[in-house]
């Protein structure tokens, strides 16, 4: 489960946002919605442990993950938290197999196998990143992601570049590696297409100063 309370965060030279409080149980599944600019990106980042909130906590399964120190927080996040990011950042020079392995927790062969055999990417893991058409490379950005068993499964846009049918594949993907590991997840969109699969929103737009 995760939580957040009273969280806020102030970019320098530049006005606090304030987000909602948000809850997640595990296994279950959250939009966080809103036009660009309202701060998605940022909220996700705050729940990653990749920024430090002005004010406010984010709690995972009881853990105030935003008072752990710099190296606390790395350690917790490669053990216990999947980011998919818009962009995929993959090594180019590396194998999609290659890929998936550079995380030091979670770091086995034949799960690396199994799992881009579930996500229908297990021809795939010998070629390289610009190999692969761009829904195939978010299939393995999602792979990558649940290597270490998330507790906390983050995606950012996961589907703004895919079409209908790779969007309905990827988002499919997500909830039921959600319910795999039994972990919450929590999509940053503006993408209205994903309401049709997940009821449970919050629109940032409601809550901008």
């Amino acid at each position: 489960m995760i939580q957040t309370r009273s969280l806020t965060y102030q970019y320098p030279a530049s006005i606090s946002i304030s987000f909602p409080d948000i809850r997640v149980e595990p296994g279950h599944a959250l939009l966080i919605c809103g036009e660009s600019g309202c701060g998605k990106t940022t909220l996700l980042h705050l729940l990653a442990g990749l920024r430090q909130p002005t004010t406010g906590q984010v709690v995972v399964e009881g853990e105030t993950i935003s008072d752990f120190s710099p190296a606390e927080m790395d350690q917790y996040r490669g053990q216990h938290i999947g980011i998919v990011y818009q962009q995929t950042y993959f090594i180019e020079s590396l194998s999609i197999l290659d890929n998936l392995l550079l995380s030091p927790y979670g770091k086995s062969q034949l799960k690396a196998k199994n799992i881009a055999k579930r996500f229908q990417i297990n021809d795939l893991l010998f070629r390289y990143p610009h190999q692969l058409s761009v829904g195939q490379q978010q299939r393995a950005s999602i792979a990558r992601a649940v290597m270490n068993k998330p507790k906390l499964l983050l995606a950012d846009e996961p589907t703004s570049a895919l079409d209908n049918k790779n969007c309905g594949l990827v988002i499919d993907l997500l909830l039921e590696e959600a319910l795999a590991y039994d972990a919450a997840l929590i999509i940053v969109t503006h993408d209205d297409r994903l309401r049709e699969e997940i009821s449970d929103s919050v629109d940032l737009n409601a809550f901008a100063n």
